[in-house]
């Protein structure tokens, strides 16, 4: 009997959205800080019936054989029993062009 690869959901904002893979390998990747994605999972649903954000995720990683999520940009990794639907949930927060730029989380020194 076949060892069945294992799928994860990958959540992690980007650019104000929260977006939601599945995938088949994921790791702590080469770089340091980054978690590394690769085999990406997209369903061949119903050509009849299309989801705009899976198309638009589909679209967006076409050809990617790996992608580097900054490890403070995850938020969930799960091992799940089967793929899900690729999707971007909006965060509800306002629409601009300028993205704060991260800074990390240190305890303030004391006098």
């Amino acid at each position: 009997m076949a060892d069945k690869k294992p799928t994860y959901r990958i959540i992690f904002h980007n650019q104000g959205n929260v977006y939601e893979l599945y995938a088949h390998e994921v790791n702590q990747g080469a770089m340091f800080a980054f978690v590394e994605i690769a085999d990406i999972i997209f369903g061949e649903r119903s050509k009849v019936v299309l989801d705009p954000s899976e198309e638009q995720l589909k679209s967006q990683f076409s050809g990617v054989k790996r992608t580097f999520i900054p490890l403070h940009s995850v938020v969930r990794i799960d091992e799940v029993e089967k793929e899900g639907k690729n999707k971007i949930l909006a965060t509800g927060q306002e629409k601009g062009n300028i993205t704060p730029f991260p800074i990390p989380m240190t305890p303030p020194k004391g006098d």
